[in-house]
């Protein structure tokens, strides 16, 4: 999603929330939730204060009904959508089992990238080829992309009929903006932009039997736009003048170019490609915030995974290892940065990386996944995390292995002679668990 993705590590967010993811939408918040550890002499120690009661559904229903009417939304608006409303409690439980966190990466690429959608994404390029091309001529973003994020969000549209998956996009912004307190700014922000969408007749409601509707964390349309990332990304590309992003797929695939544009989308050059890595090769330099230029890469004997013409040697990349030194290793260009304003889970955006790849005729990575470790779970994660952090290393403690957490690892690898890939599984968390 767009604009604020709830699937956003908390560990380290890079982007708003999930547009729209972030800003976009994904747009995202960047939250975070560290855990402060505060040492103080007992003698000096005081007792914290008791929390503040959570306020009931109802007394918080009532708040942002007050909120909306005083930020640009009719009262009748207001109460019609939310008076009487009640919470989802489906829509809590899902910010605690994202797929993109809680998934092993292998798993949340396949299940997205598999033949049916690369088919159907290019029987789309196909029907679609004419809008297409003046959307790449407008935005410079290219249509394997757009046509990619598309088939992950939403499967190329088939999922928003489909009641089984899609929610109130009102009930769910109001249930997580009184449910979620850590977010509840955010949340009750896009819940407001939601209810101005509908208070000003944007969304074709006519064409929606099933009202505003959109995924649990209230992105709506095609590309899942989050609310704010609607309002300020979303452009009416068909003509009809209506910026419609739930019924036609062109207005959406460009309101998703015109967000990457935003983000500074770099035309003509690609996300990124899979690397081999020479014997012997010091994992620690694939730390994801350190770039170097392709030439200097190319010194250090990465290569592409497949033939491939380097036209510009001092191009920036930097190098990632997913799953540490035993599988797939990738140089990332800018634009994967844009992607993952998108969401920023690494997952989700190596996937729309790889999808596109695929849509354009590419063949799957050459190298094959560690499928035989067991990926930690949330408890094990936060274990991981609160153990580092008893041993000094400055992360919070989210069940979200992002940057930092990876940092983390890295360093303390080194410290005990392994290889510094900044990957966590079982077999390192035993070793840290057994560790005095």
């Amino acid at each position: 999603m767009i604009g604020l993705k709830p699937g956003t590590p908390m560990d380290d967010r890079i982007m708003s929330a999930s547009p729209s993811r972030q800003g976009s939408h994904t747009g995202l918040c960047a939250l975070r939730l560290g855990i402060a550890a505060l040492v103080l002499a007992p003698a000096l120690a005081v007792a914290a204060p008791e929390p503040a009661p959570t306020p009931s559904f109802e007394t918080c229903r009532t708040d942002l009904i007050a909120w909306a009417a005083a930020h640009d939304v009719p009262q009748a608006v207001a109460l019609a959508q939310l008076g009487g409303l009640e919470p989802d409690p489906e829509v809590l439980a899902a910010t605690r089992n994202q797929g993109e966190f809680v998934r092993p990466i292998w798993d949340y690429l396949e299940a997205s990238v598999t033949p049916a959608r690369i088919e159907a994404g290019q029987r789309k390029l196909a029907e679609l080829a004419t809008p297409l091309a003046a959307i790449e001529a407008k935005y410079g973003v290219d249509r394997y992309t757009l046509v990619a994020f598309w088939g992950v969000e939403s499967s190329y549209g088939t999922v928003l009929d489909n009641l089984a998956v899609v929610k109130p996009v009102v009930r769910s912004l109001a249930t997580l903006s009184c449910g979620d307190p850590t977010r509840a700014a955010y949340w009750r922000d896009e819940l407001t932009a939601a209810l101005q969408i509908l208070a000003r007749g944007e969304a074709p409601l006519d064409r929606m039997p099933n009202g505003l509707t959109g995924s649990w964390a209230g992105a709506m349309g095609h590309t899942q736009f989050m609310p704010t990332v609607y309002q300020q990304h979303a452009v009416d590309f068909d003509g009809d003048g209506k910026r419609d992003i739930w019924t036609s797929a062109t207005d959406a695939l460009a309101s998703t170019a015109s967000y990457l544009l935003a983000h500074s989308w770099r035309a003509g050059e690609g996300w990124g490609y899979e690397v081999v890595l020479p014997e012997g090769f010091d994992a620690a330099l694939a730390d994801e915030t350190t770039s170097r230029s392709l030439a200097a890469w190319r010194d250090l004997g990465v290569k592409p995974a497949r033939d491939r013409a380097i036209s510009d040697a001092a191009a920036q990349a930097t190098l990632i290892l997913p799953t540490g030194i035993r599988g797939p290793a990738f140089l990332l260009r800018p634009n994967f940065s844009v992607i993952l304003r998108y969401n920023t889970a690494l997952a989700y955006a190596l996937t729309v990386a790889h999808l596109s790849d695929r849509l354009r005729g590419d063949p799957g990575f050459s190298r094959d996944w560690p499928r035989g470790d067991r990926p930690l779970s949330g408890d094990e994660r936060r274990d991981l995390q609160s153990r580092l952090t008893e041993r000094g290393y400055a992360i919070g403690v989210d069940g979200k292995i992002g940057p930092k957490t990876r940092a983390a690892l890295r360093a303390y690898q080194g410290s005990v002679g392994l290889p510094a890939d900044g990957y966590a599984d079982a077999a390192l968390l035993e070793r840290i668990r057994a560790a005095p």
